[in-house]
């Protein structure tokens, strides 16, 4: 990420990293318009405290979100920081904790409701392989049906059954789950699931889409793994962008 103000007394290098990371991560969502008023999270894993995570202040707007007043909460979503004044949408941390919990490699969890992700899980079929960002996903993301507001535990089972080994969980008629290794990573696979459905909607609106054979999807999917990724999946689309943010307005870093 691009250089860091003085780090916060108050928190260790590395919080004080990941929360500047993610407080940029949700002005950046801000500023592409994938925000939903004061709904919907994005979550890190807090790297030197096990059990604790950050996540946005409930009541607030992704473009008012930064480093010092993300919420630190526990794996059942109570606030650990407890001077912090704002509230947590502990209805809305139900997914996110079930798979902060039950998946290691789920660091950052994103889940929004933006209108092409949302149309696209709410029709027959799903995301279709009908252009190039949509083969990158191509048998690769997973569905679960819609059973209302997710805040039930025992629907968990079904969310993880359903999960299995991918990382993207399509919620039918909802909206997608994109889970990751990183925050980066985490973007950059939103970032092109959301160009993916953009463009499916586009095609649909103009005729019969042209469908891309599985042999063709199979190469793109090979072929992607050539390309050099610096700093690691996401690592410098991510940066890319906070310095685009950087230029908007900078208090995200404070």
């Amino acid at each position: 990420m691009a250089t860091q103000l003085q780090r916060n007394s108050r928190y260790s290098e590395a919080e004080w990293t990941a929360r500047q990371e993610l407080a940029a991560c949700y002005r950046i969502f801000a500023m592409m318009g994938w925000d939903e008023m004061i709904f919907n999270h994005i979550t890190v894993k807090v790297p030197d405290e096990e059990g604790s995570y950050l996540i946005n202040p409930y009541g607030m707007h992704f473009s008012e979100v930064s480093a010092s007043n993300l919420i630190k909460i526990d794996i059942d979503g109570n606030k650990v920081d407890a001077d912090n004044p704002w509230h947590v949408n502990k209805a809305g941390f139900v997914q996110h904790s079930l798979f902060h919990r039950a998946l290691p490699d789920a660091h950052a969890i994103i889940h929004t409701h933006t209108t092409a992700t949302m149309a696209v899980c709410s029709v027959e079929g799903g995301l279709q392989p009908t252009n190039f960002y949509a083969c990158n996903y191509i048998g690769r993301i997973a569905y679960h049906d819609f059973e209302g507001v997710t805040v039930r535990e025992e629907e968990g089972v079904r969310l993880l059954e359903h999960l299995g080994d991918k990382r993207i969980l399509m919620l039918k008629n909802h909206g997608p789950v994109v889970l990751a290794r990183s925050l980066p990573e985490a973007f950059i696979k939103y970032w092109g699931l959301q160009r993916a459905c953009e463009i499916q909607l586009a095609t649909a609106s103009m005729g019969r889409p042209v469908m891309i054979g599985e042999d063709v999807v199979n190469v793109h999917q090979r072929d992607l793994h050539q390309v050099q990724i610096p700093g690691g999946p996401g690592r410098a689309e991510f940066d890319a962008m906070v310095r685009k943010v950087d230029k908007i307005d900078t208090s995200w870093r404070d």
